[in-house]
């Protein structure tokens, strides 16, 4: 569920106000057909294309015209945004996904001490709510959210015919991400379906402006064999859509080969505001994410005498205040960094800690840290481990003189920080580079994508796809990751609400109890909408990660795929508020939940620890 930051906002205004002053080149007047021309020429289109609709859905409010008729002005409309996507959701990323195309989910908005929950808006919402059976109640609503569209994009709309452009390579890069982990899973078209014809629109329009502005022979083949792959394809194509392929021949090479053309690695106008890596020539790079961007640690801080402490100080149980626990009690590196356990054992005596312990491998790649997204930082995530009661329940103070009464201590700090001095800040920095250093990129399908061996089997390979499509996992677990790490700028983590049971093999399915997110004592965040949501994890070495989900009460992969498959828990009959997984059964196949699984065994890599 993404949070509207108003502050961010204003930011980006400010960023690109700056960046498009700067830049050459398209004034309204006569623009022809270069690259700025081309440009305004879709983004004329897109706010035509809003007027219509509008118009469209006034009538339909009126009982004057059909459902198929609006549906068919939605589908030019969301056409006409693919072919600006690249541009506007680059430049303009927080006021698109608020009010043009963000998910169709509530929010909160936050102002000084108060938070709100607000209603969502834009394409997707439409998309979602035109194309349902709930369209003709709902009449009222479409018109509302209609012309707020309209209004919306005419504000952005009237700035753009005012400004100068300029077209950052890294905007087509991006896109490629979006069109990969958001477009063809079907996230951005909730309701129609439509990804693959709004994917091939998106591709057609970046090589029209490529190909007016670069010259490569080599790039603009590529683009057409990518569009000619997906060309004439609907939604009855959704299902069998050869995803990997597509990845592996089209998307990938196109993201790698158009690096080439950026002007400055270094110039990237949302630098600031996202963890991508534009120096990556895969989106499945090990280095496609910076993870320096989530930690207080600063990479020129790093070193490896830095991880080399930040490792001992995780194995080591003085930092506990009955000296018998360390981080590496329920996170144990020969169990994948897990316990395997339904719940880790504290530091009470027949007391489990509140929830499951999941794997540290990849932790670092995210914006909030716990299931019930408490912490902030990695940095933050050690606090609330130490201060615990059923933990570690000590403090810095006590911890910090500990280690300075041990010599060897003395030794480790002066050779990571040049002198021997032990203070709670470098503490935190020490443990952060170790934790950081354990990274997962480097599994069979990894390589596979990045033609580094020839060796997944074809089970894996249509679980992939299943898991990109049919299965509607990867709309949730975003790839690279395969975690609710928000594409395409990978600054935020989403949190779902799944209906996740008590006890699966109990004859009354009752849904957990734990609150999650909604009692994570973040003020704004108490609010109904994130009662019983938790953070999205991954699925990388999930098969050895077992047992699954906020409580562990999951002891199989078959059994969390039985779980999707029926639809959480609204699925199975059980009353969730606000349930954000879609409560349809998926009416998947005994074969194509062992290929899903054989796909997320293919994601397995240890050999970062």
């Amino acid at each position: 569920m993404q949070t509207l930051n108003p502050y961010k906002l204003i930011y980006a205004f400010l960023v690109i106000s700056a960046v498009t002053f700067i830049f050459s080149s398209f004034k309204t007047q006569n623009p022809g057909k270069t690259q700025s021309g081309l440009i305004y020429d879709y983004l004329k289109d897109f706010h035509q294309q809003t007027i219509l609709l509008d118009k469209r859905a006034q009538a339909y409010k009126l009982k004057n015209i059909p459902q198929d008729s609006l549906k068919e002005a939605l589908l030019k409309t969301r056409k006409s945004y693919k072919q600006t996507e690249f541009y506007l959701a680059y430049y303009y990323p927080e006021y698109i996904s608020s009010h043009i195309n963000g998910a169709p989910l509530l929010h909160v908005e936050t102002e000084g001490n108060l938070s709100s929950v607000l209603n969502p808006e834009g394409l997707q919402v439409l998309d979602e709510i035109i194309f349902s059976g709930d369209a003709e109640k709902e009449r009222n609503q479409i018109a509302i959210l209609t012309k707020r569209l309209r209004t919306n994009y005419e504000m952005l709309y009237n700035k753009l015919i005012v400004k100068e452009i300029h077209i950052d390579i890294n905007a087509f890069r991006l896109q490629l991400v979006r069109i990969f982990t958001m477009g063809i899973t079907g996230f951005d078209t909730p309701g129609s379906i439509n990804a693959l014809p709004e994917a091939e629109a998106s591709l057609a329009a970046m090589k029209s402006i490529f190909e007016a502005s670069y010259h490569s022979s080599q790039i603009v083949n590529l683009f057409e064999k990518a569009i000619k792959s997906i060309e004439g394809k609907t939604k009855t194509h959704f299902e069998e859509f050869d995803r990997l392929n597509f990845l592996k021949k089209y998307i990938d090479p196109l993201y790698n080969q158009l690096a080439v053309f950026q002007s400055d690695k270094n110039d990237n106008t949302l630098k600031f505001l996202s963890s991508w890596n534009p120096e990556s020539n895969s989106i499945f790079s090990k280095n496609f994410l910076n993870p320096y961007k989530f930690t207080q640690l600063k990479e020129s801080e790093d070193s490896r005498v830095l991880r080399k402490l930040g490792k001992k100080l995780f194995y080591d149980p003085i930092l506990s205040n009955n000296e018998k626990m360390s981080c590496a009690s329920c996170h144990q590196p020969e169990k994948t960094f897990t316990d395997h356990i339904s719940k880790s054992v504290s530091n009470v005596q027949g007391i489990s800690v509140m929830r499951n312990a999941p794997t540290l491998l990849n932790a670092v790649y995210a914006d909030r840290y716990f299931y019930d997204l408490r912490a902030f930082t990695l940095e933050q995530q050690a606090e609330h481990v130490i201060f615990n009661k059923q933990e570690f329940n000590t403090a810095y103070t006590s911890i910090i003189k500990k280690l300075e009464e041990d010599p060897e201590y003395s030794k480790y700090f002066k050779k990571a920080f040049g002198n021997k001095t032990i203070n709670r800040e470098r503490f935190v920095k020490a443990l952060a580079s170790y934790v950081l250093s354990l990274q997962s990129f480097d599994s069979t399908f990894d390589k596979y994508v990045r033609n580094e061996n020839k060796g997944l089997s074809k089970e894996a390979q249509n679980g992939f796809n299943l898991f990109m499509g049919k299965a509607n996992c990867a709309t949730c677990h975003f790839a690279p990751t395969f975690s609710g790490l928000v594409p395409p700028f990978y600054n935020e983590n989403e949190s779902e609400i799944l209906g996740v049971l008590q006890d699966p093999d109990a004859s009354v399915k009752i849904v957990d109890t734990d609150e999650g997110r909604f009692n994570n004592q973040v003020n704004s965040e108490k609010q109904w909408i994130y009662e019983k949501s938790f953070k999205t994890t991954t699925i990388r070495n999930a098969s050895l990660t077992a047992p699954y989900f906020h409580n562990g009460a999951y002891d199989t992969l078959e059994e969390v795929i039985d779980f999707y498959n029926e639809g959480g828990g609204a699925g199975m009959g059980l009353k969730v508020t606000n349930q954000t997984l879609p409560p349809d059964k998926l009416d998947l196949t005994q074969t194509e939940k062992k290929e899903l699984i054989a796909f997320i065994e293919s994601l397995n890599d240890v050999s970062g620890q």
